[in-house]
């Protein structure tokens, strides 16, 4: 690719973002998305970090782990107990690195 082709490259595609992130402030109300579509881009933002998180806590060197001898999803599984009996986000911070570390060492 030339240099030329690179600019053009990165100005379309910061174009193309820059409409379809505004779209819905430019055209404002003009646009009512259905009720399923809102329902379901609830869940949006917990899907994308899932989608993030549970690759890296089941591969181990590109390959799936699902065993007790993998402390990322020991460690993964523990925190996000935590979390469900005491919906605090630091403490389950806290409470996955701390698992992390511990089991890291032990296995």
């Amino acid at each position: 690719m030339s240099a030329l082709e690179t600019w053009l490259t990165i100005i379309l595609l910061t174009v193309a973002t820059i409409l379809t992130r505004s779209s819905f402030f430019l055209l404002g109300h003009a646009v009512k998305l259905p009720p399923k579509v809102q329902h379901a881009l609830r869940y949006a933002p917990a899907a994308a970090l899932a989608a993030i998180v549970a690759p890296d806590l089941a591969l181990v060197d590109g390959a799936l782990q699902l065993s007790w001898t993998n402390p990322k999803l020991l460690a993964g599984v523990g925190a996000a107990a935590f979390f469900l009996t005491t919906r605090h986000l630091l403490g389950t911070i806290i409470v996955g690195m701390a698992l992390y570390s511990l089991l890291r060492v032990m296995l």
